[in-house]
């Protein structure tokens, strides 16, 4: 559905308030009216926020806000950079869920940047995971979180608390060291000064991708190949 191409076939006409077509110009100012009526719908809104001023919109709301500044223009690809970090967690289920139903709805793509594991596992179809600007592995999301093969997203995805109090009794390895500074990285792996796995090709050398069935890791010993 493009809203724009929809609206620009109006500008020719208008309604009255019963809805019946009248004989007026469907003007700039009116179509742009209509225009963010639509929009606020599409993305939860009502009528009565169109004329408050942000301070009067809760965190939420706002969210909600930028998210039909972004799909105003009917882009292919939306860039979604931390979208729901600053949110709690109940607000953050309603905009997650508002997301995949545009997505459906627009047909749109998601770059979705986050540091929370279980909303990308969610929202994601292929997951990338980087270490200080670097690739780690790219895959299909529920074979990466199933059977991770880089060492980084194996700790990473260790470190998901478990809702479940039963399976919290699992002792679960995890990352010890500093971080490197992303300023002055290491040679070689990124990851090496971190992994418990490395050997002495991990700090001279960048691995170079290799393929795992329909996966793509960066790692000169992948996990799988120490099972």
């Amino acid at each position: 559905l493009d809203l724009g191409s929809f609206y620009e076939g109006l500008m020719s006409f208008s309604y009255d308030e019963s809805g019946a077509l009248a004989s007026l110009p469907f003007n700039r100012s009116t179509y742009i009216m209509y225009y963010n009526k639509d929009m606020f719908k599409e993305v939860g809104l009502d009528m009565q926020h169109l004329n408050r001023y942000p301070h009067e919109f809760s965190g939420g709301q706002r969210q909600r806000l930028n998210i039909a500044r972004a799909i105003a223009s009917n882009p292919r690809v939306v860039i979604c950079d931390e979208p729901v970090s600053a949110l709690d967690v109940s607000i953050q289920a309603q905009v997650i869920n508002l997301f995949k139903k545009l997505q459906k709805h627009f047909n749109l793509t998601y770059i979705f940047i986050s540091h929370d594991l279980s909303v990308v596992k969610f929202i994601s179809d292929r997951v990338c995971v980087m270490f200080l600007g670097m690739v780690c592995e790219i895959g299909v999301t529920h074979e990466l979180y199933a059977h991770p093969l880089h060492p980084y997203t194996h700790f990473l995805l260790n470190a998901i608390p478990k809702a479940d109090p039963r399976l919290r009794s699992d002792e679960k390895e995890l990352l010890t060291g500093e971080i490197p500074s992303p300023v002055n990285p290491p040679s070689g792996c990124r990851f090496h000064t971190r992994c418990p796995y490395a050997k002495d090709i991990c700090s001279q050398m960048v691995p170079e991708g290799k393929m795992v069935g329909e996966r793509q890791v960066f790692c000169h010993f992948p996990l799988m190949e120490r099972k």
